[in-house]
């Protein structure tokens, strides 16, 4: 595959890359291991000064790094300026609270003294996505590095100009060189790199076929290894609930990141009583999204990340129509250049087709009518994803009682499936395993180590 810049909204090549050999991989990983060494040994007041300093610069760089988020994969311009100020306040939250989350945990034993030290295990691979450039890496490098643990990042090849500037920001903050490492490798030879030994865990976020492939690699070395797939979130509306409110977010849910988002509402389960209006005020709000360039502030349906994108979620589309699925608002390219697709919504869906089972990445739309509560939970279950959900309705308690029953690593109330830094993320089933961000996102790549005192006495 190769590495190249093609802004999505011409399909146009920007700038390409060259792979780096064996060789220079090789020498990367070899400074990560010896930085190591250094890096585990500073204090947390060291670590952190380089962090909050890595998240200035991104703040006052902002237009310059959202630019070039919009250039490499379409993102609209003022979602990429949101991306930006996120991924700052991630690293921030690590830097302010890291010391605390990784301090001593004292137990309390029946017999002696002990407690739990967790430490730094090495140098760390990450795979990274392409659909929220920053933001992805920031939420695995922050926490691993404040450990003490040092990063390589192999990040999509379609965006090496955002993989590239993080990777120089990190260096303009003071930061080692080898702490934080961008390699432009192809995602067909990531797992070659797995098994070396220098390389003690690795995370991914991306699809179910590269999670497979990546948790393969690492079980066979007996690496520690988390993962963030793909997810297929249900939005769940109650007869109760506020439906003007609940079309509103809907959009957002949708339509987010031009639904190129993993925690994206995808399958929207609405309760018959209310469906029909639902569905004609979410058909009106989605018909009437302006489409255009992703760098105009009045656009709102932009292209998707690449062309190859819009071809894959276009035949999704047509597949499920032909098995009978039925198309209430669009399902077909837009006639213009670049990677753009219909704002769509398909309803009539059925198990076997693809919109039933396979995630739709893109601003599709699967629309299901059910009978009662109990209907919409079981269909919310339905699917081999278990990343996020949402359920909304006048009632709290009504909505943590149905919450309770999605088999989902997040569920939402009154809120599309959404991220901050102090909340935890990752999924179940299909969706993979481990969480990033809050306390639990410093929890994954670290010794847990037990020690334990007692007094000197005759063993006999």
């Amino acid at each position: 595959m190769s590495i190249q810049t093609i802004n999505p909204f011409n399909n146009k090549v920007v700038k390409s890359f060259e792979e780096m050999t064996p060789a220079v991989i090789n020498a990367a990983i070899a400074q990560a291991e010896n930085t190591f060494e250094t890096w585990r040994k500073r204090p947390f007041s060291g670590k952190a000064e380089i962090l909050h300093r890595v998240a200035q610069i991104m703040r006052e760089r902002s237009d310059q790094l959202s630019a070039l988020i919009t250039l490499e994969m379409g993102k609209l311009y003022v979602q990429s300026e949101g991306e930006i100020a996120l991924s700052a306040d991630i690293i921030d939250y690590y830097a302010t609270n890291g010391e605390k989350f990784l301090a001593d945990e004292k137990l309390n034993p029946e017999y002696g003294e002990a407690y739990i030290k967790k430490s730094p295990i090495g140098v760390l691979l990450g795979v990274e996505p392409w659909n929220f450039p920053f933001y992805q890496v920031a939420r695995f490098a922050a926490p691993n590095i404040m450990i003490g643990n040092v990063v390589l990042v192999k990040h999509a090849s379609n965006v090496p100009q955002c993989a590239q500037a993080i990777e120089d920001i990190f260096l303009e903050a003071g930061a080692p060189k080898g702490l934080y490492t961008n390699l432009f490798i192809s995602g067909g030879n990531v797992s070659a790199y797995i098994s070396d030994e220098r390389i003690k865990g690795v995370s991914l976020t991306g699809s179910e076929l590269a999670g497979v492939s990546l948790a393969a690699a690492a079980g066979k070395a007996l690496k520690k290894s988390v993962l963030e797939l793909g997810g297929s979130d249900a939005f769940i509306v109650l007869e109760d609930a506020d439906i003007d409110q609940a079309v509103a977010w809907a959009v957002i849910g949708r339509m987010n990141n031009t639904g190129q988002c993993c925690v994206a509402a995808k399958r929207f389960i609405v309760v018959d009583a209310v469906a029909d209006e639902f569905l004609t005020k979410f058909k009106a709000k989605l018909t009437g999204l302006k489409v255009g360039d992703p760098m105009d502030s009045d656009t709102q349906l932009g292209p998707l990340s690449s062309e190859g994108a819009a071809v894959q979620l276009a035949d999704q589309v047509q597949r499920s129509v032909d098995a009978g699925a039925k198309l209430i608002l669009g399902g077909k390219r837009i006639d213009r250049a670049g990677a753009f697709i219909e704002a769509t919504i398909l309803t009539d869906i059925k198990p076997g087709m693809a919109a039933y089972h396979e995630e739709l990445f893109g601003p599709v739309a699967s629309f299901y009518r059910v009978k009662d509560e109990a209907e919409a939970i079981k269909l919310a279950n339905d699917s081999p994803f278990g990343l996020g959900g949402s359920v909304f309705t006048a009632d709290k308690k009504r909505g943590e009682d149905v919450a309770a029953l999605i088999d989902t690593g997040m569920v939402f109330i009154n809120h599309p499936t959404w991220t901050q830094p102090d909340l935890p993320f990752g999924g179940t089933k299909r969706s993979g395993y481990g969480r990033e961000l809050s306390r639990l996102g410093v929890e994954e790549f670290v010794n847990k180590k037990l020690i334990r005192f007692s007094e000197y006495a005759d063993p006999f």
